[in-house]
């Protein structure tokens, strides 16, 4: 099948998928929690007060009920102290004697802005090492900055899914987050370096064949292997976030996501740009 006369689809598919969540990036942001933000996340065990009332307590402090198990309540608010916590406790004690504190942490708003800061940088990096390696081994630039805008377009769909998510459905983003993205971005790059190599294999073997003809064969025979390989995360994946725990819910989500616009850019997305560099920009075209 000749995949790559479709080369305006696989772009307009982006720019579909990619636009309205860099507009919701561009006016909503992104929802940090509070490894970003700074401030406090306690759990507490009780049995009789409900939510509500235990909320109402703490209201001072802007709480957010951020999930509610049996009778565990995990809440975040603005920074608070463990013992102004156990305090407010004690005024509950008397209707609901059985509560406790059983987990707290806090974060500044300095070390939220360090992470934060920490972050960029680590993609930063990883973006110049990436093309410096890829320019490096497939001894041209165009394949290292081919992959690099490949893997930013995997970026862009999963920062603006998340967007979304947490402008509708109140979603945060936290460390876990950042985890999925530097491991999407070393997936993304894995699947796309496979069918890169594919194209010098067969440049070599095929000297006299056009750039476009070599590169639909190469993703001809890469697909099946770049399918399955992925199909086999995804299911995984899929099962975490439908009946995992609540704390790996949207870190799965994240990675359930980025999985599947990895397959797709490495195959519809970083190919298409080499043929387009062809056309464009190569001084023998």
């Amino acid at each position: 099948m000749n995949w790559m006369k479709y080369l305006s689809l696989y772009f307009l598919i982006s720019a579909i998928v990619i636009l309205p969540g860099i507009y919701s990036l561009v006016r909503f942001g992104l929802k940090p929690s509070i490894e970003f933000t700074g401030g406090s996340r306690f759990t507490l065990v009780q049995s009789k007060s409900t939510p509500d009332t235990i909320l109402q307590s703490f209201k001072e402090y802007t709480p957010v009920l951020e999930s509610s198990d049996n009778n565990s309540l995990t809440i975040k608010s603005k920074e608070i102290s463990q013992e102004s916590v156990q305090k407010i406790l004690e005024t509950l004690k008397p209707d609901s004697p059985e509560i406790k504190l059983t987990d707290f942490e806090t974060i500044g708003p300095a070390l939220g802005k360090e992470t934060i800061k920490k972050t960029a940088n680590a993609l930063i990096i990883a973006s110049f090492l990436l093309l410096a390696y890829i320019s490096l081994a497939f001894k041209q630039l165009k394949y290292g900055i081919c992959a690099v805008l490949a893997m930013f377009h995997d970026t862009a769909v999963l920062l603006g899914s998340f967007s979304l998510l947490g402008y509708f459905w109140g979603i945060e983003v936290d460390l876990l987050f950042v985890t999925a993205i530097l491991t999407i971005l070393s997936f993304s790059v894995h699947d796309t370096i496979v069918v890169y190599d594919r194209i010098r294999e067969l440049s070599h073997k095929h000297k006299n064949t056009d750039y476009v003809s070599l590169i639909n064969q190469a993703v001809t025979e890469t697909m099946a292997r770049s399918l399955n390989n992925s199909l086999t995360i995804i299911f995984m994946l899929l099962a975490m976030f439908l009946i995992g725990g609540e704390t790996t819910k949207y870190f799965s989500l994240a990675l359930l996501i980025g999985t599947i616009t990895g397959t797709y850019s490495s195959t519809f997305t970083a190919a298409p740009l080499l043929i387009f560099w062809e056309k464009h920009f190569s001084k023998n075209k």
